[in-house]
């Protein structure tokens, strides 16, 4: 009996434990999330962030130059953080450390560039030689900041002030929602650019050729096979011809060109199997190709080559890439795209 009272009070105990460990990691977010919502109502006022949120969004559009994005500590890590994603999606973007700035990587600050500066007082020393590189050599300098009557924030040419919000951490110590609120902030000055460049999903995808991402964001003329590696015939083919082709580039197809090379038909193994009633020994190409196959176009991303390959109630295996005049320019296969990792 004792040894099941002290079972219950240790399953008690530890139930208690959880139970607080979670409504501590609730208001956490909760704090965190306020912050958020704050910044958004600030963002709304055309005449305090939100004018200096658009005057920056103008400002670094129109940079002859980079964005060099710098700040120290936990800032720094967000700053690092803003500037990959500003790189990723079509703002010419670096970080620079302030430290190493002060001992020489102000000569990666150029002319034709401008700062971005993270700091959450305004007054992190470690600026100060970076700060005042922009001033000397004219410069813009935006700063993001939790305080507007900084030295920072009074030195920048734009000040993106950010709402005064308690810190989740207990102590009000640790940075946690002012770097959440800077994070926010930096990713809608990257989304803002990107819209504002025209920047588009094949844009993305030329800064991203690696790992999975790239291979999904590859287009259809990345993995076509081209050239001798297509199967083709004529519309007057005779069908033992087009049995060897199709054997021999064993794609499980055959695109048949009208006479001005334009694809006129498709045959596959299907089609192949469904002629073999017919005197192959008379029978041509265009008496048994499809003349309505499904084609592509050599833009279209090869994951949505895949999709329409499988989306049919009976799928496919390999699709004509076709040029704006109707001309093949290449096949691709399932197994191509499966072996990229598209799917």
């Amino acid at each position: 009996m004792t040894e099941l009272l002290a079972s219950a009070h240790v399953s008690r105990t530890a139930a208690n434990q959880q139970a607080t460990l979670t409504a501590n990691a609730v208001a956490v977010l909760q704090t965190e999330r306020a912050g958020l919502d704050a910044l958004e109502h600030a963002l709304q006022d055309p005449n305090g962030l939100g004018q200096a949120f658009a005057q920056a969004v103008s400002l670094i559009s129109t940079l002859s130059g980079r964005l060099v994005v710098t700040g120290i500590g936990k800032s720094g890590h967000i700053a690092r953080k803003v500037q990959a994603t500003l790189a990723s999606t079509g703002t010419p973007a670096l970080f620079v450390h302030p430290a190493e700035a002060s001992h020489g990587d102000l000569g990666m600050v150029q002319d034709g560039d401008a700062v971005l500066a993270f700091s959450n007082s305004g007054e992190t020393t470690e600026l100060g030689d970076i700060a005042a590189h922009t001033r000397r050599c004219g410069l813009p300098l935006l700063a993001v900041t939790s305080r507007a009557t900084s030295t920072l924030a009074t030195a920048a040419d734009i000040a993106l002030t950010l709402p005064s919000m308690p810190e989740a951490c207990p102590m009000g110590l640790a940075p946690t929602t002012s770097t959440i609120m800077q994070l926010a902030l930096g990713d809608a000055l990257a989304v803002a650019l990107l819209q504002q460049r025209g920047f588009t999903a094949n844009d993305f995808g030329n800064f991203h050729p690696g790992g999975r991402l790239g291979m999904r964001l590859r287009t259809v003329q990345d993995l076509m096979r081209t050239g001798s590696s297509l199967p083709i015939g004529q519309e007057n083919t005779p069908m033992r011809d087009v049995i060897v082709e199709m054997t021999c580039k064993a794609l499980g197809c055959i695109g048949i060109l009208d006479h001005n090379g334009k694809l006129a038909g498709l045959i596959t193994d299907g089609d192949l199997r469904r002629a073999l009633d017919l005197d192959l020994t008379i029978t041509q190409a265009k008496d048994v190709m499809n003349r309505t196959p499904l084609t592509i176009g050599p833009d279209v991303f090869a994951a949505d080559a895949l999709r329409l390959m499988n989306e049919r109630d009976r799928p496919i295996t390999s699709l004509f890439v076709l040029g704006a005049e109707g001309k093949p320019l290449g096949v691709v296969h399932v197994h191509d795209l499966l072996r990229a990792g598209v799917g």
